[in-house]
């Protein structure tokens, strides 16, 4: 990443006392304090992808729906990846890899059956 980034990281005894820990944290401290990364302003503009589905999972929105994701999507691309080892994609091309990767969700429909 060629981003600048102010980064803050408090004590363990600090976070311990501080009287803001139930707005700062989800949990409260236990082996070290808390560890934030601000993005500076001239490079805001240029979040990569990753940074910006990034904001949007620590979101209270996105939160909620990625523990919806937990239960019922990854699962399954657990369960094809490393049970059934089908963990890359052989062929290239659009229409070859999405035959390649149908194929692997018609072996994990037909084990549930």
């Amino acid at each position: 990443h060629n981003q600048q980034y102010t980064r803050f990281c408090g004590y363990l005894k600090d976070c311990k006392t501080c009287p803001l820990q139930q707005q700062c944290m989800r949990k409260p401290p236990i082996e070290r304090g808390r560890q934030v990364q601000f993005i500076n302003n001239e490079s805001r503009k240029k979040l990569s992808y990753i940074d910006k589905m990034k904001v949007k999972i620590d979101s209270p929105i996105g939160r909620r729906q990625y523990s919806k994701r937990l239960g019922c999507i990854e699962p399954v691309f657990g369960n094809i990846t490393v049970n059934k080892g089908m963990n890359k994609l052989t062929l290239r091309g659009q229409a070859k890899v999405n035959a390649q990767w149908q194929l692997y969700c018609l072996v994990h429909n037909i084990e549930k059956l």
